[in-house]
Formats: C-alpha cells, structure tokens, sequence
C-alpha cells in the first residue's frame, strides 16, 4: 500500500521491512527470510488493528478522505448488475460530479445514484472531486421522479465535501436545487436508503441522503461543515480542525448514538482502502437488509416513517 496516513508512519515503517526482506530473499534463493518476515507481519497487525480501534474524529475524517477508498462508482460496478447510466438535467448540462441510474440489486430492479470523486487526477477534475452543481442535484430530481413513477426503491451513496459554491453554481441557483432535492427525497413514496460510504459535508450529501434509513460507513464522516472550515469560522485558524472535529459529533458512532443515522456499517481492520472488496460487500449486504425490511410497505407509510423520522431528529441524543 502506497499510501499511508500520517498516524500510520510507525505501520508503514514495519510493513516497508517485511517487504525488504521478502524482495531480497527473492533475489538471493538460499536467503531464508519468511519466519523475520513473518513476524513483522504479525507486529504490523496488532499495530494496525490497535491504531483502528482508537481512531479520533479527526484521524476518521483523514480515513474517510483517503484516495484508495473505494468511490460510488467502484460500489456500482461491484454491486449492481444491469446498470444503465442516465445522464443531465434536462435543463441545462449533466453533472459528472453526480452519477446514477437504472440497476439491479441482487435481482431487484433499483435507482442507485451517488457522488463520485474520481480515482485519478483527469477523473478527479471531470467528477469535480465529487462536489456537485445545481444541475447534479436536478439529475438526482429526475432520478427519483423515474423511481417514484415506476415504483423503484432508490439507494444512494454519499460521498462528498459539500457542494460546489462556486460563482456559476451561485448563478444557476445551488441553494434552490439542493433544497428541491432534499424536499423530493421526503415527498418520495418509494423506499429509500443511503449509505455515507466517504465524507457527508453539509447540502450537498443531505440533497441525496433525506433517507428512510441512513447508513454509514464505520470510517465515514457526516457533518453540516468540514472541521477545517468549522475551525475557521470559530477560530479564525483552520490548524484547530483536531478540536473542531470533537466538537462536531461527525463520527458514525456519535450519530448512531445520537439517532441521525440507522446502522453503522463495520469496515476491514485498517478501514475500507486496505481491503475495498470486503467493505463493498458489507454495505451489499447492509442495503439488501434494508430494502428488505421496507419491501412491504406501503407508499403512504413510507412517507409518514420518513416524516416521523426527521420531525423526531435529536430527540435520541436529547434523552440520553
């Protein structure tokens, strides 16, 4: 793994060693080196699953942020068979930063759609690095607009710094559209679930993620505001993210604690970008529960359940 975090100096060191030894037993055949090689593998794991098991909020938001983590497009791919891409606004461009579409689920025909932020830097600069414009938040109108007309459940993956506030998105009405988007997810009379599978800042992820269920990755992130941008603005110093990120409550054990969201999805020791695979199964597995536990009900219910659900938000945390 080339990538490692700045807490993770002391792992990459060890696994570095272990990877010393075994490329010069390969070229020196009577070396006999896999019982060392061995042993700073197990080093490794302990400190691997010891650093995991005590992440802070701000060491989380770093997880969450990191590149090799698996994207929407990687869950997709993975996940859905039949998928059929859908593209634009129908007003004014398609947003790249937004994807979704018609899918399958195990068999069942779903609308799945997500924020992508690309894997490389052409594909991280065409996704816009997952922020969407208004015109993103208006697909994702038209996308379940088509599951409430057909009768689709519909699942997202959120996965986003917030929207784009740039001067143009200003101009075409950011504000309105994510509103709208967040308005259709309450008014939809079809199952909906979401999982954060990454970062969930702000209007941007709640435009696609007023769920029935929400769900979250176990070194996801979901706040109203960045920890850097919140340390700015109490601040005036973004160096204080660390006690900003405390401050938030943004970890998935602090909102599942809080009753924000459903259901904390467990990821592999050292966190999704070590073993993508095994974390995209798991969120499989997490939304085929879901979408099972709300196959039978009905539309007015739907509606009335994601309505009980947001009127009653906080009311967990106030009691505990």
């Amino acid at each position: 793994m080339n990538n490692y975090l700045d807490f993770e100096k002391p792992l990459a060191e060890i696994e570095g060693k272990a990877n010393e030894l075994r490329a010069m037993a390969r070229s020196n055949a009577e070396m006999d080196v896999e019982k060392e090689a061995a042993a700073l593998d197990k080093k490794a794991g302990d400190m691997l699953a010891k650093l995991y098991a005590e992440l802070t909020p701000w060491r989380k938001c770093q997880v969450a942020r990191h590149p090799d983590r698996p994207h929407c497009k990687d869950y997709i791919e993975t996940l859905f068979t039949d998928y059929t891409a859908l593209a634009g606004d129908r007003n004014f461009a398609d947003d790249h930063a937004i994807m979704g579409g018609l899918a399958r689920l195990d068999g069942q025909p779903v609308v799945v759609m997500g924020q992508e932020k690309g894997n490389d830097t052409k594909s991280r600069i065409e996704r816009n690095f997952g922020m969407a414009r208004p015109e993103g938040y208006r697909k994702a109108v038209r996308l379940m607009d088509l599951a409430d007309r057909f009768g689709l459940p519909v699942i997202t993956l959120v996965d986003t710094p917030g929207a784009f506030p740039g001067k143009g998105a200003e101009e075409r009405g950011q504000s309105e559209a994510i509103a709208r988007a967040t308005q259709r997810c309450l008014r939809l009379g079809v199952p909906m679930v979401s999982v954060v599978i990454g970062e969930g800042g702000s209007g941007g992820a709640v435009g696609i993620a007023t769920a029935n269920k929400v769900l979250m990755l176990e070194h996801s992130i979901y706040s109203v505001i960045s920890p850097e941008g919140c340390a700015s603005i109490l601040w005036k110093d973004a160096e204080k993210m660390r006690e900003a990120a405390e401050a938030l409550r943004l970890t998935a054990q602090d909102l599942e604690q809080l009753g924000v969201i459903d259901k904390v999805v467990k990821e592999p020791v050292g966190g999704a970008h070590r073993h993508p695979a095994a974390a995209i199964k798991a969120v499989g597995e997490a939304l085929k529960g879901q979408l099972k536990q709300l196959s039978n009900v009905g539309s007015d219910e739907i509606r009335a359940n994601r309505r009980r659900k947001y009127l009653g938000l906080g009311a967990k945390g106030l009691a505990a």
